[in-house]
């Protein structure tokens, strides 16, 4: 079971770094033949891989209470949702504040997910040399995050999303590029002295994406095909029918059978979104973005509250990451 569980995190790393990669390149390619200024490719790429990352927040409960009575998961679910919606409502209320609070938590959130998911990838293969977090998790969340948000670029894609969160940031641009320059500067220099070189290669490659793709297809990408695909191979060694499948040998099963489970959420949240742009004073197709996004940061509140139980335990095991 463990070789397969193995085969399944080294292959989810591996697409997840590649997707990165080719990302990078499309970027450089349509930027060069449509322009920097289309908006129209940012905006389908961003729409199919912010898609392929929602189910992977959808079995929270499947995790937190794997065998819980019906009415106990119903009031689970319940405050989920409402804690959800709490910070859906707070985010268009406070459009700025809201925006700079889902900044700063998904940064925390994405380092130390994907610490934890190097954490138990190093456990499969029996790696007793220790990733020193503190080097690592800054960097892999400053880097996807801020950086595509300090981009020169980014007004552009900030004003097709929200003209309001155009100086989120308050002109502290340059503070903030100097601050995540050093940070990765930091972590790459220790990754490189602890021979670290595939962590090395994610840092760099995350750091690549944020400087050269447009900020909405940094964002995207990182969230939907690299963040999401690592923390469902985690839950896939959480699961009955994922444990099942690892036990028969079948790592495809196992990792498939983590992600069937929440396209119910997909499906849920574009019914959503398409609602709550029904209901906005806006023209829809200028405020799907905008809400869809806000959807999918609200959500992360609850995620990262749950999530949070199952991070500790990656990072705590004593043959994980220090």
């Amino acid at each position: 079971m463990e070789m397969a569980k193995l085969k399944t995190f080294s292959r989810v790393r591996t697409f997840s770094s590649a997707i990165v990669a080719v990302a990078i390149a499309l970027s450089i390619v349509f930027s060069s033949w449509l322009g920097v200024d289309s908006l129209n490719w940012q905006v389908v790429m961003a729409v199919v891989a912010l898609a392929i990352g929602i189910p992977h927040g959808a079995l929270d409960h499947l995790v937190t209470l794997p065998k819980a009575q019906p009415l106990k998961m119903a009031i689970f679910i319940a405050i989920y949702v409402a804690i959800a919606l709490i910070a859906i409502w707070a985010i268009l209320q406070w459009n700025v504040w809201g925006f700079i609070a889902v900044v700063i938590m998904s940064a925390t959130h994405f380092g130390i997910g994907d610490s934890a998911f190097i954490s138990e990838l190093n456990r499969l293969k029996g790696i007793q040399s220790h990733l020193p977090i503190w080097a690592y998790a800054p960097a892999a969340g400053a880097l996807p995050v801020v950086i595509p948000l300090v981009n020169s670029r980014s007004t552009d894609a900030l004003q097709k999303v929200n003209s309001e969160l155009i100086n989120w940031h308050h002109g502290y641009t340059s503070e903030l590029q100097i601050a995540v320059a050093v940070i990765a500067t930091l972590s790459a220099m220790t990754l490189l002295s602890k021979k670290r070189y595939r962590d090395l290669l994610d840092v760099a490659l995350l750091a690549a994406l944020a400087s050269v793709a447009p900020p909405l297809v940094a964002f995207a990408v990182y969230f939907g095909c690299w963040h999401a695909m690592r923390h469902t191979a985690r839950l896939s060694s959480l699961l009955p029918r994922s444990l099942a499948a690892y036990e028969a040998g079948n790592s495809w099963q196992a990792f498939r059978s983590a992600v069937i489970p929440g396209l119910p959420a997909l499906i849920g949240t574009l019914i959503f979104v398409a609602l709550l742009a029904g209901f906005s004073h806006n023209n829809v197709s200028d405020s799907f973005l905008w809400l869809t996004l806000v959807t999918i940061w609200a959500l992360t509140v609850p995620h990262m509250m749950v999530t949070a139980k199952l991070d500790r335990a990656a990072l705590k095991n004593k043959s994980h990451l220090r």
